[in-house]
């Protein structure tokens, strides 16, 4: 069965700048976590158990440290902000039940981006209760795609904590129906993606999504994403994520909320489109759900 999406890896240079901007979007944001490795988040959580991290690093020298230890999800993260500043939209993660078996069929296909990562990290729900969550990550990335990558992530030890307050949001979101990358080769791009989600048969040469159990994966040229929402694509590149799509319950009470707060926002075809900006590192696009 192809992988669902799991979370999505938006790197911020200031934690406490993309809280703000996502509360004033309207989302519920949780309380920081931090990684034992130097990094640091503040996820938006969704009712099938997706969701958003926005990624900081909270302390440089852990995270060279652990760099030089080989952990590659700070390495891609270094990676990425080097060459694309620190804010932005870096990887795609997909749920797993064997992080194990994952690794090995990346390595397989030549698409592994490098040693396997088990960690465990303190989870503090809205109430306060805090419990241990502990991952197995596997990292996949096509070689010329420098810009993006994806990896498959097993929940090892899920954390006992009641998430309902977390996954309900003013702006009345209830779940990321689409995320858009930006490539130069789609077709080519989207059969990385669906070897690193496990797609069964693969995607073929003229397909331009990769369905997943709970979201669409899109790859569309510079061009179709300017048209699609009127957003410039940034330079060009193998491969990018670019933009996350979130059914609402209305569009009227989200045109409300930002409003409210202040957020501008662009109007398309049945859609609210919000551009990027620091905290907010992809283009949000909201839909009303059918």
């Amino acid at each position: 069965m192809t992988h669902p999406l799991d979370h999505l890896v938006l790197p911020t240079a200031d934690l406490a700048v993309a809280r703000a901007r996502l509360l004033a979007l309207g989302f519920m944001v949780s309380p920081r976590g931090v990684h034992p490795f130097g990094t640091e988040n503040c996820c938006v959580y969704f009712a099938d158990g997706s969701f958003m991290e926005p990624l900081a690093v909270g302390d440089a020298r852990a995270a060279d440290m652990a760099i030089a230890a080989g952990n590659v999800f700070v390495a891609r993260d270094r990676k990425y902000r080097e060459r694309l500043g620190d804010e932005g939209f870096s990887a795609v993660v997909f749920g797993t039940s064997n992080a194990d078996a994952d690794h090995r069929r990346y390595c397989e296909a030549g698409f592994s981006a490098g040693a396997r990562l088990d960690f465990s990290r303190p989870f503090v729900d809205a109430a306060g209760k805090s419990d241990t969550a502990s991952f197995r990550l596997a990292f996949a990335s096509g070689k010329a795609a420098s810009d993006a990558f994806q990896f498959s992530c097993e929940r090892v030890d899920a954390p006992r904590v009641d998430r309902a307050a977390l996954q309900t949001h003013d702006n009345s979101a209830a779940a990321i129906v689409e995320v858009v990358a930006i490539g130069s080769n789609p077709s080519a791009q989207l059969r990385l993606l669906g070897i690193a989600a496990d797609a069964s048969p693969a995607p073929l040469a003229e397909t331009s999504e990769l369905i997943l159990p709970n979201a669409k994966l899109s790859v569309v040229t510079p061009q179709d994403y300017a048209r699609r929402f009127g957003l410039p694509a940034a330079d060009p590149t193998d491969l990018r994520f670019a933009a996350v799509v979130f059914s609402v319950a209305s569009l009227r009470n989200l045109r409300t909320v930002l409003a409210q707060r202040g957020i501008g926002y662009d109007i398309g075809d049945e859609q609210i489109i919000v551009a990027p900006a620091p905290g907010q590192g992809a283009a949000f696009i909201f839909k009303e759900q059918a």
